[in-house]
C-alpha cells in the first residue's frame, strides 16, 4: 500500500485514501494477485481497491484514513458509469488535505523540541549539505561522529525514560507515536549496539 508520509513520523502516521462503504463503515483489507506467486499478492484498504469485482465489496467514496487509526471525513464517488480503469483518476485531494490537518494535530500535541536545538540541527543539516559537496569524504566522517554522539544520547534518554516506568501512551502522544512504537522505539535505543 503506497502511504502518504512525512519524515518525522513514518508509517506510525502514514496516511491513504480509504474505503467507505454505502452505509458509512469500513471494508476489511481485501487482497490484490498481481501475479503467479505468494509474492505478488498485496493487502490493501485503499479506496480504488473496492470495485465490486471478485466478491469485494463496493465503496461508495473515500475518505482519509491513517494509520494510528484515525479517520477523516467521507467523501461520496458518483461510480455510475465509471469503469475499473477511472477509479485513478477520482480526485483524493480533500482527503490528503485531510490528513494533513490530523498531522498538524499530532505535531502539536508532540513535546516540542526548544528553539535553540532545533535551530542548530538546522544549521547542522545546511552544514552538512555543503559539505557533502564540497568535502563528501569529510562529511562522511562528521556523520560518523554525529551518529556517535547521537547514539550515547539516545541511549541515555531511553534508560532515563524505562527507569520512570513510564505510561507508554503518554510517552507515544510525546512523540507522536503510537503506544507501541514508542515502547519499540525505547528499546531500540536501549539495546541498540
Amino acid at each position: 500500500m503506497d502511504l502518504w508520509t512525512q519524515d518525522e513520523f513514518g508509517e506510525s502516521h502514514g496516511g491513504y485514501a480509504g474505503a467507505v462503504l454505502a452505509d458509512g463503515s469500513e471494508p476489511k483489507p481485501v487482497y490484490l494477485d498481481f501475479g503467479s506467486s505468494a509474492a505478488s499478492i498485496v493487502e490493501t484498504r485503499e479506496w480504488w481497491a473496492y470495485d465490486g469485482r471478485l466478491s469485494r465489496p463496493l465503496a461508495a467514496g473515500f475518505r482519509a484514513a491513517c494509520m494510528c487509526g484515525w479517520r477523516g471525513t467521507p467523501y461520496p464517488v458518483d461510480r455510475a458509469g465509471m469503469s475499473y480503469d477511472e477509479l485513478s483518476e477520482v480526485d483524493v485531494l480533500a482527503a490528503y488535505e485531510d490528513w494533513g490537518e490530523h498531522i498538524d494535530a499530532v505535531e502539536r500535541r508532540a513535546i516540542p523540541v526548544p528553539d535553540d536545538l532545533s535551530d542548530a540541527i538546522d544549521r547542522l543539516h545546511l552544514r552538512l549539505a555543503g559539505l557533502a559537496d564540497q568535502a563528501p569524504v569529510a562529511a562522511l566522517r562528521a556523520i560518523g561522529d554525529l551518529e556517535r554522539l547521537t547514539h550515547a544520547v539516545a541511549r541515555e534518554a531511553a534508560y532515563s525514560i524505562k527507569d520512570d516506568e513510564p505510561d507508554w501512551e503518554t510517552v507515544g502522544v510525546a512523540l507522536g507515536l503510537d503506544a507501541e512504537r514508542a515502547r519499540r522505539l525505547t528499546s531500540h535505543y536501549l539495546w541498540r549496539t
